[in-house]
Order: C-alpha cells, then sequence, then structure tokens
C-alpha cells in the first residue's frame, strides 16, 4: 500500500474540448491531487474510439466503450459491431459503457432505449466485461431490466436512487459511484445513502466536465476534484482520506481490474488511527454473520494470511509507525488465541508509549483452560467482547461456539473478569437480523460493562 493516499476516478469524460488546451496541466493536477488512473468513458462511437486512443496513450488512463441513451434511436447493428470490436481491440479496454436508460430528458424514445439497454448487457457478457450504467429517473425500469437480463457486474454512476434501491443493486453485485454532488448543500438524500451503505461497494467519480463539487461549482470540472468527493465521504463515513482512498481504489480493482499496488496481505494495517494486527485466520466460534466467509478483506486489506507470522514477522510489519492512537490486536480470527505472541508484542509495544486493545470474542479461558486475564493486566488498556446475543440459546445458534451453553456463560464470565484486570471492558453485539440490541445492551450493563454496537456488514 502506499505510503499516501492513491485516488481513481471511476468515471471522466476528458475527451471533450473543454480539455483541449491544458490536457497534460490536467494530467498533472489530477497526479499532484493523488489521482493515480483514470476511466475514460465513451458515450457514442466516436467518443469510444477517443477514449480508446487516450487509453492506449496514457498509462494512467482506462476506457469503457458504449452509446448513451440519448443516442438509443440511431442504434443499428453496425453500431453494436463497433462497440463489440473496440471492447476486444485492448486491454485497457475495461467495461462498456455509458449505456443505460434517461427517462428525464427523454431525447430517445423509451421502448429504443431499453431494447438498446438490454442489447449492451447481453453483449457485456459475452466479452466479459463490467457495465457502467447511466440511470436518470429510470430506477424501476433499471432494475427490470437487470434482472431479467441476469446482469450482475457493473456499476450505476452517479447513483440517483434511495438507500433501499442500493440495497438492491449492491445484492444483485453492482455497485454505486459517487460524484461531486454528495459536496452540495441540497443534495442530503445523497449523503444518506452514503451513511447507509457500504463502502465497500462503493467508487468514486468525477463525471467531467459535469457536476463539478464544492468549492469550485460552476467551473469546468476535472479528475484532480475526486478528491474532494473522498473528503466528503470521509466525514460522512467517519474514516480517514487514505481509508476512504485506499477502500475505493480496491473496489476499481475488483470490478475492473485496474490494478494499482499489490494486494498481497497484511499484518498490520491502518484503519482511521488505530493500527490493527492480524495475527492469526483461527477463530473459536464460526458466528454465521462472520464475513469472512465471503471475503477476507476489511476496509480495503487483505487478510488471508497463508501462515500465522512469528514475533519478528509482526514487529517488521509494525516498524515504527507515527501518528497512531492505538495498537490493535484484531485481524480476521481470534488474536487470544494466540496468547503468548500477544502479550510478547504487547510488552514490546506497551514499553514504547502506545495504547493496546485487543477485540476477541471472549472465550479466551474456556480455549486455554484457565483465567488468562491475569496476564493481560498492565498490558492492555481497552478491551472489546463480542456479546451478540441477550441469552445462550441465541448466542449457540448465531455464534455456533464449539463450547455449547457454556459458551456463551463463558463470554458472560470473562466480561465480569476482565473488569478486574483491564481498564475499559466494552461488550458489542452486531446488529444481525433478528437480534435484539436492546437485551443485549441491558445484559451488557448488568455485567458491569460499557455496550456498543456494531454495524451488520459494516467490518472495520
Amino acid at each position: 500500500m502506499p505510503e499516501h493516499e492513491t485516488l481513481i476516478d471511476s468515471h471522466a469524460h476528458i475527451y471533450y474540448r473543454d480539455y483541449a488546451g491544458d490536457f497534460d496541466e490536467m494530467l498533472q493536477r489530477a497526479n499532484d491531487a493523488g489521482v493515480a488512473a483514470m476511466l475514460v468513458v465513451g458515450t457514442d462511437i466516436e467518443s469510444s474510439r477517443e477514449s480508446v486512443e487516450l487509453a492506449e496513450k496514457y498509462p494512467q488512463l482506462y476506457a469503457a466503450v458504449g452509446i448513451h441513451p440519448h443516442d438509443a434511436g440511431r442504434v443499428t447493428d453496425a453500431c453494436y459491431d463497433v462497440i463489440h470490436d473496440l471492447a476486444l481491440s485492448s486491454p485497457k479496454i475495461v467495461a462498456i459503457g455509458e449505456i443505460g436508460l434517461d427517462f428525464y430528458r427523454d431525447r430517445s424514445p423509451r421502448d429504443a432505449q431499453e431494447r438498446v439497454f438490454r442489447a449492451f448487457l447481453q453483449m457485456a457478457c459475452k466479452v466479459d466485461k463490467p457495465v457502467i450504467i447511466h440511470d436518470r429517473d429510470a430506477h424501476q425500469s433499471i432494475l427490470t431490466c437487470l434482472r431479467e437480463e441476469k446482469a450482475h457486474r457493473g456499476v450505476l454512476h452517479c447513483f440517483s436512487g434511495d438507500a433501499p434501491m442500493a440495497d438492491e443493486v449492491l445484492a444483485m453485485g453492482f455497485y454505486i459511484s459517487v460524484p461531486g454532488t454528495i459536496t452540495y448543500p441540497a443534495n442530503e438524500p445523497l449523503r444518506q445513502v452514503v451513511r447507509a451503505t457500504s463502502i465497500d461497494r462503493m467508487l468514486l467519480e468525477t463525471d467531467c466536465p459535469y457536476l463539478t463539487p464544492l468549492p469550485h461549482r460552476g467551473k469546468r470540472n476535472e479528475p484532480a476534484h475526486v478528491r474532494l468527493v473522498a473528503e466528503r465521504i470521509a466525514e460522512i463515513k467517519g474514516l480517514t482520506l487514505n481509508d476512504v482512498a485506499r477502500i475505493t481504489t480496491k473496489n476499481v480493482r475488483d470490478l475492473f481490474g485496474i490494478r494499482l499496488w499489490d494486494q498481497s496481505t497484511k499484518i498490520a494495517y491502518m484503519i482511521r488511527n488505530s493500527l490493527y494486527l492480524n495475527i492469526t485466520n483461527r477463530c473459536s466460534n464460526r458466528c454465521s454473520f462472520c464475513a469472512k466467509f465471503d471475503d477476507f478483506t476489511v476496509k480495503g486489506h487483505n487478510l488471508l494470511l497463508d501462515a500465522e507470522p512469528t514475533y519478528d514477522e509482526v514487529m517488521a510489519a509494525v516498524g515504527q509507525p507515527m501518528g497512531v492512537d492505538e495498537v490493535v490486536f484484531c485481524g480476521y480470527g481470534e488474536p487470544l488465541i494466540r496468547l503468548d505472541l500477544v502479550r510478547r508484542v504487547a510488552t514490546e509495544l506497551k514499553g514504547r508509549g502506545y495504547r493496546i486493545r485487543i477485540n476477541t470474542d471472549g472465550q479466551a479461558n474456556l480455549v486455554h483452560g484457565r483465567n488468562i486475564l491475569p496476564e493481560l493486566a498492565g498490558l492492555v488498556d481497552s478491551i472489546s467482547i463480542s456479546l451478540n446475543a441477550p441469552d445462550a440459546e441465541i448466542y449457540g445458534a448465531i455464534c455456533n461456539t464449539p463450547f455449547g451453553k457454556a459458551g456463551f456463560a463463558g463470554v458472560c464470565d470473562f466480561i465480569r473478569e476482565a473488569q478486574r484486570h483491564i481498564p475499559q471492558v466494552i461488550a458489542s453485539a452486531v446488529t444481525v437480523p433478528g437480534i435484539d440490541s436492546e437485551a443485549c445492551r441491558n445484559l451488557a450493563e448488568s455485567l458491569g460493562a460499557e455496550f456498543r454496537v456494531r454495524e451488520y456488514a459494516e467490518v472495520g
């Protein structure tokens, strides 16, 4: 991972004559703003060809080819042939788009728009490319076409639907893309969508030269301004700019195959201002809601270990971090399974003045057959214990503990005992559908612990 943020503008129209006078300077401004790549998106045959030419000329540019719904009424069989051939002409062409439906301006008959949209969805499947979808005032028709054509790879650019629609397209396998309008004071609906949607399914875009973000609204938009979009999303999601850059750039890699850095496994990784340590993928439970059964990625970091790291490997990964508020033992596994390593690393890092936190499922005493909490006294400042259920029956059903009814009792005992040895003890619960968070809160407080709700499907 680069030391500084690396952004991608996933939707730009920089072939327009608006950029003819300062094209190279515009690219340099993008580079200076941390924009390492741009996806140039065609809207007709001419601009699709120009997008390909630009992608072939500049290493940081990639292309998408397609025909905008405004021109659907003029599409012929020959047009499909041109786009098909362009799509296969270079590895720098990574998508079919911009395609879709526009029922706001209605510059082409709606039946023609839908016919062309479906044809391009079918083409994208045949050439094995994701799609970039334009949707304006056509939400239900877009969803119908996607369902009936069984489309599952792509992005709804300049997303303008609501949070339930975002959930629906994400469930189909699509991403949503956020433009500069996120900065407009009146666009609270888009900010609500961003709050409600996992950033693991978001892209950033400018749609330049359109939709210029504040404070440049009224002027020509350009790729450098995608940084302003990232900054606003970071503010809304409670993340750092680097978090947003890393996650959304990984999303572009996953969707379009644009790879800007090595995504090998991380032992030490940053989220916000915390340094996390990923020391095992083993776990004492098999929680039904655990995200690692789908993906070992957390906020853009790959945590799938091919072997458990040694003390020397952990310390080498830690290095000499600056600006770190705390060190957290938390990867995709239960850190206290490796109790000796936790104690050794914590001793060294505590000696350097770092605050230490452990995220745990609370079953370490059952795993080790003894009370391990006195061994953490003086080393650990805070411990977050996954309670997740208000009673043993529900806990057993969702956490699949190997300890049977003793598993839930063990977690409760661990929460009580931890308060004798660790300054801050937090019991947490994931908002799994059907789980009574208030009942969990009441139980946690009766055990003497603080309580925190963790959002379902929002890891990290």
